[in-house]
């Protein structure tokens, strides 16, 4: 089956059985979300999975008492960096660098960069875009669902300050970005189930320019290398 056979099957399952997700279909969905890629390779996020029923129905309380939480397999929390720093980007780059079998000093001119480019723009800027990584991974995740034939329903409606507090995130350096749970659909339960899956039409949703689409610009700005950004 192709990947858009699998999307095709996939929606946003409203009401989940209950029954587990078997530990290989499980970790083929994290290796999914694991290899997914980021801005400059780093990683800006990680996954909790969470599976413990007790602790499941405190974040539903969390999470607008929406049953997917509690009905799930495993739930995928999502949590990205609050910000960068030079001690956080070296340490991914200083372990890129001893994987590969280079001098960690290979990446610093790199590394430069970033945290000069980034600094200036200030933490929430910062943590809004590593959460935006993390949403790349999830993608991935939920496609690797989709072939393993694992029901999951994104899921952005809950309080992320409650669920740092219950999870203990605060003063870790992340923040819960979005939540994934996965299991099987209740199919007789399930409004949705039977519903057809509606997206823009593609006349809509693609469009193709040329350079005689584009507007006239006279204050194009001067083309600068990321190299300019480095910090002095």
């Amino acid at each position: 089956m192709s990947l858009l056979d699998d999307l095709h099957w996939r929606y946003a399952t409203k009401k989940m059985n209950g029954v587990s997700v078997q530990q290989e279909k499980l970790d083929y969905i994290l290796e999914a979300a694991r290899l997914a890629p980021s801005s400059s390779g780093l990683q800006q996020y990680k996954v909790i999975v969470i599976s413990d029923k007790a602790l499941l129905e405190k974040i539903k309380r969390i999470a607008y008492d929406q049953s997917q939480i509690t009905d799930c397999s495993h739930l995928l929390v999502f949590a990205a960096w609050d910000g960068y720093s030079e001690e956080r980007v070296s340490q991914v780059f200083n372990y890129m660098m001893d994987e590969r079998g280079l001098p960690r000093d290979t990446m610093d001119g790199y590394k430069d960069t970033i945290l000069g480019l980034y600094g200036p723009l200030g933490q929430e800027w910062q943590a809004h875009h590593a959460a935006k990584q993390s949403y790349i991974s999830f993608g991935l995740a939920i496609a690797a669902a989709a072939e393993q034939k694992v029901d999951a329903t994104p899921i952005e409606g809950f309080l992320p300050d409650k669920l740092d507090e219950l999870l203990q995130l605060k003063g870790t350096g992340y923040k819960s970005t979005v939540l994934l749970p996965l299991g099987y659909r209740e199919a007789e339960n399930d409004w949705l189930v039977n519903m057809k899956k509606v997206r823009t039409p593609k006349a809509a949703f693609v469009t193709e320019m040329t350079i005689a689409d584009a507007a006239v610009l006279s204050d194009l700005p001067v083309m600068q290398s990321l190299g300019s950004f480095t910090r002095k």
